[in-house]
This record gives C-alpha cells, sequence and structure tokens, in this order.
C-alpha cells in the first residue's frame, strides 16, 4: 500500500472512530459531570480526523508535522477520557473494549508517523 491509500484508509478509519465516540458520548449521563466529560471526550475523540484531514492538506512539512502531532495528542486524551468512564462504569466494559483498543492503536499510529518527521 502506497501513502496515499494509507492516508485514505486512515482518513476513514479517523471517521469512523469519530462517529463511535460521539455515538458513545449521546449514551453518558446527562448529569453536571456527564455534560463535562462528554463535551472533552467529544472534542478529543473528533479531533483526530480533523486534524489528520488537515495534515494530509498541509502546505509545509512543518505544517503536516504540527498536525500529526496534534492528532497524537487528541488520541492520548481520548484514551484518557475513555479510561475515566471505564472506572465511573457509566458504560459496560464490552462497550468501551472496542473504542479503547481502538483509541490506543490510533495514539500508536500518529506517534510512530511523529517520530518519523524532522522538524
Amino acid at each position: 500500500m502506497d501513502n496515499k491509500q494509507f492516508g485514505k484508509q486512515l482518513e476513514e478509519r479517523t471517521k469512523g472512530f469519530a462517529v463511535k465516540i460521539i455515538k458513545l458520548s449521546a449514551g453518558l449521563p446527562n448529569s453536571d459531570e456527564g455534560r463535562v466529560i462528554k463535551n472533552q471526550i467529544t472534542k478529543s475523540g473528533t479531533s483526530i480526523g480533523a486534524n489528520y484531514r488537515e495534515a494530509n492538506r498541509s502546505r509545509s512539512k512543518a505544517d503536516f508535522t504540527n498536525k500529526i502531532k496534534i492528532c497524537a495528542s487528541e488520541a492520548s486524551e481520548t484514551v484518557y477520557w475513555l479510561e475515566i468512564i471505564y472506572d465511573l462504569e457509566w458504560i459496560k466494559k464490552d462497550e468501551l473494549d472496542q473504542l479503547m483498543i481502538e483509541a490506543k492503536e490510533l495514539l500508536a499510529i500518529f506517534t510512530s508517523i511523529g517520530k518519523t518527521l524532522k522538524p
């Protein structure tokens, strides 16, 4: 698979992840605490794909590198919020497992891409 195909597949993957995060957040409690976490995980989980799409349309290598690092940061934050939701037992473990696996895989992918880029 060439870089263009990989990029397109990763764009689709991150968009699919964003949709799953939105669906998850819709099921969170409507308490003050639930709304805070809902807002945070929705922002971070959807930002991964949005920033990756922007990276693929960047105007410079520095801009691409910056966007990729943002993707990694947002993926890491999403893992954090998924852990909080799990610890609060707001969503069943088996429902969170696949999202957690995907979030960690995306984090690993963007971390790896970021390490191959030179500033």
